[in-house]
């Protein structure tokens, strides 16, 4: 081996290594950091966790579609492409026993470019905030996330992947899917 090859070599191996680590490492720019909420933990009463994704999301999504309910087929179709599903949710024994920059943390991180506010609540009632954001990959839906913030609670959830709004929309108002009014392109009327 020529020594230009072998410097070559020497250079461009810790480099490969060094990439393969960073792409093992890479996030879907639509999964919340929730290490961010760490801190939370400790000073929670009580803390719920939902993890759902990989095998299990498959084995919810071959569930649903094996259900004798022509609904539920579409349910399983609407999400069919879901990478995954989490929550997080900290109830405090007293009112602002947690510290608002951690919950703020997240929220500005959902101000990242790539994120769309789709609304948000503000109540003087229990201090509660609520945002929702979207995320999409052209005209496709690739997250959702909600963060809900009370005086003696906070929840985060985060779904991650496409999720078929106009299917969603369709059967939205059954199976406990609250009614979704969305205006098709095809339902629109014309203009006169």
């Amino acid at each position: 081996m020529k020594p230009t090859n072998k410097l070559l070599l020497r250079l461009t191996l810790p480099l490969l290594i060094l990439l393969a680590a960073v792409a093992a490492n890479a996030q879907d720019p639509a999964r919340i950091h929730f290490e961010r909420l760490n801190g939370l933990e400790n000073s929670a009463q009580d803390v719920i966790e939902v993890n759902i994704d990989g095998k299990l999301l498959d084995l919810a999504k071959r569930v649903m579609v094996k259900v004798n309910d022509p609904n539920a087929r579409k349910a399983a179709q609407a999400i069919s492409g879901l990478k995954g599903i989490y929550v997080r949710v900290f109830n405090f024994a007293n009112e602002n026993e947690y510290n608002v920059a951690d919950i703020d943390a997240i929220r500005a991180e959902l101000q990242l470019p790539g994120w769309e506010k789709l609304a948000n609540v503000r109540s003087k009632r229990n201090n509660q905030k609520v945002d929702v954001y979207t995320m999409f990959t052209g005209d496709t839906m690739s997250g959702v996330a909600v963060v809900v913030s009370e005086a003696k609670s906070v929840a985060v959830v985060n779904v991650i992947g496409p999720i078929d709004i106009d299917l969603l929309a369709e059967i939205s108002g059954r199976m406990n899917i609250p009614k979704i009014d969305i205006e098709r392109d095809d339902q629109k009327k014309p203009n006169n």
